[in-house]
């Protein structure tokens, strides 16, 4: 196979594969703020997600994915449906690690291994498999680099800007 085949399916399609939820899951850093998603409810005296996923930052995580995949449309036609579900599963993944840290009496913004760094991804991929169109195997481990870099590298970011309280 020729070199370009091997750029294009193993980093350049998973990167725009991937793009709705990677948009999603930082555009709350930006775009987020205001009142709390779980508007201060408590389950069995706990709050559910806490004060940082507010309804603003979930709307702006959906809209944002979505966006990317309607930017993606006129190449990839199927990739509409899919960032809608990318965007779902990745604020359903933060969400849920959310959710688990409040239950494990984690105090907001402590760094929660595994699940701060793939938590939205694991979830965006399982929501958007149905679908297909999904890298393949070796499109897939370099997104898991990726994500991990990423990762710390934009959360450092966003922590130097004064968009996050923590750099993880």
């Amino acid at each position: 196979m020729p070199f370009a085949y091997y750029l294009y399916s193993i980093i350049a399609y998973p990167i725009l594969y991937i793009l709705p939820a990677y948009v999603a899951n930082g555009s709350p850093v930006i775009f987020g703020g205001g009142k709390p998603l779980d508007l201060s409810k408590k389950i069995k005296g706990i709050r559910i997600f806490g004060d940082n996923k507010t309804i603003k930052g979930t709307i702006a995580a959906l809209l944002s994915g979505i966006a990317i995949g309607a930017l993606e449309f006129p190449f990839f036609k199927y990739m509409l449906l899919i960032s809608v579900l990318l965007a779902i599963g990745t604020v359903f993944g933060d969400l849920l690690g959310s959710f688990v840290k409040r239950r494990m009496s984690m105090r907001p913004g402590a760094p929660f291994p595994i699940m701060d760094q793939y938590g939205f991804f694991i979830f965006a991929m399982l929501f958007a498999a149905p679908l297909g169109h999904y890298p393949d195997f070796y499109g897939i481990l370099f997104l898991i680099i990726l994500t991990g870099a990423l990762h710390v590298l934009t959360n450092r970011g966003a922590h130097m800007l004064h968009l996050k309280k923590v750099p993880w």
